[in-house]
């Protein structure tokens, strides 16, 4: 056994900051990310500067601003060759690195300084229209396929990728893409190698539409009272962006009725992942590893979900561009438990953070700022904006 710790960084994407019952929401309920936040530290004003999946995700493997790692927007097919990544320095000094879930790069199959990767990015149209067979790129395909023993697709139900359109899961829950990237984690703690201490990426799909939680997460919200959606007076000025009845719009005053599924379909998903999370933490406590490991969670960026009748993400928002932040460790980490820490946190603060935790050397030219001593309570300077 590896004296050197254990490092897991859990990623979801498109989930809000305000999405955790912790943190105050008056609906979601995540009972294990709050005992995470109970057991760590939790980090109430951090954002992603690009709130949107490709540029958010470059900030977050290479540690650097927008300005350096060169990605402002989402703009498929672009190769990415970075060097120097969070994954690569982990491998370098002897991790065994696994990557589980949503990388959303390109060529899909590039490893980001990971050892291996297990690919689930979702319904991508960009790499569906490029591949014949979808499961060159997806390893939850053929999966999937050995399960039902039948040409299955997670797109069986129909439900667009970027939509607000929900209904429950139609497949056993086990099937259930988070389920998946939950199963193979586990996995990865059977199968790796135990003379070596271990940085694990689990990456899920969801909340990201499409809204497809289990039943029961979905019924769980479907019939819930819910504050009304904050809509800016401003909003009159661009009423004629409106684009009624599509379901993917960024912007439109949709039906109420409809509004409730989406939100209950987005809480849904939340819980659902907070179970996994747990399922997932409990083997690995039972493998005998979790007090020798720091773990983090948080996200790409949020979700609008109909804050000022806008949805979805890339947005200067709250709802966009804040994202939640968890950071526990080992008993003898010095991390301040069940604290809140209000200092400014960006995603290109992970890398070095987590580098950090692990004592290893943060590579010259990374412009995160480690948030390790803020979560042990020192003083140490910070930036006040993004």
């Amino acid at each position: 056994m590896s004296d050197k710790p254990n490092v897991i960084l859990i990623m979801a994407d498109q989930w809000r900051g305000d999405c955790l019952s912790i943190a105050g929401h008056p609906v979601v309920h995540t009972p294990y990310l709050d005992q995470m936040a109970i057991e760590g530290v939790r980090f109430s004003n951090a954002y992603t500067a690009t709130p949107s999946c490709i540029p958010a995700r470059a900030g977050l493997y290479t540690g650097l601003t927008p300005r350096s790692h060169g990605r402002v927007g989402y703009q498929d097919g672009v190769p990415w060759n970075y060097p120097v990544t969070m994954a690569s320095e982990f491998t370098r000094h002897g991790y065994q690195t696994q990557a589980i879930g949503k990388m959303h790069v390109y060529p899909e199959r590039s490893q980001m300084g990971f050892q291996n990767v297990i690919l689930h990015d979702g319904f991508l149209h960009y790499a569906r229209s490029r591949h014949a067979r979808y499961d060159l790129v997806d390893d939850y395909i053929p999966w999937l396929r050995e399960q039902l023993g039948r040409d299955a697709d997670y797109f069986d139900h129909g439900v667009n990728c970027n939509s607000y359109v929900a209904r429950p899961w139609d497949k056993p829950e086990y099937l259930h893409p988070s389920n998946f990237i939950a199963t193979q984690a586990i996995d990865f703690l059977r199968r790796r190698d135990t003379l070596k201490p271990f940085f694990l990426f689990l990456s899920f799909h969801r909340p990201h539409p499409p809204y497809d939680p289990p039943a029961w997460a979905f019924e769980m919200y479907r019939d819930r009272e819910m504050p009304e959606v904050p809509v800016g007076d401003w909003m009159d000025a661009v009423s004629g962006f409106s684009q009624p009845h599509r379901p993917d719009g960024l912007y439109d005053e949709i039906d109420p009725h409809v509004l409730q599924r989406a939100r209950a379909g987005y809480y849904g998903h939340i819980t659902h992942i907070d179970h996994q999370i747990n399922r997932f933490l409990e083997m690995l406590a039972e493998y005998g590893v979790a007090d020798n490991t720091y773990i983090c969670f948080t996200a790409d960026h949020g979700e609008m979900l109909g804050d000022h009748n806008l949805f979805r993400k890339v947005y200067p928002y709250e709802g966009s561009a804040n994202v939640p932040l968890l950071l526990k460790g080992p008993k003898d980490s010095g991390i301040c438990s069940n604290s809140v820490q209000d200092r400014v946190i960006e995603l290109r603060d992970i890398m070095p953070t987590l580098l950090e935790c692990a004592d290893l050397p943060v590579p010259a030219g990374v412009e995160g700022q480690s948030f390790f001593p803020l979560a042990r309570g020192e003083a140490s300077p910070w930036r006040s904006y993004l």
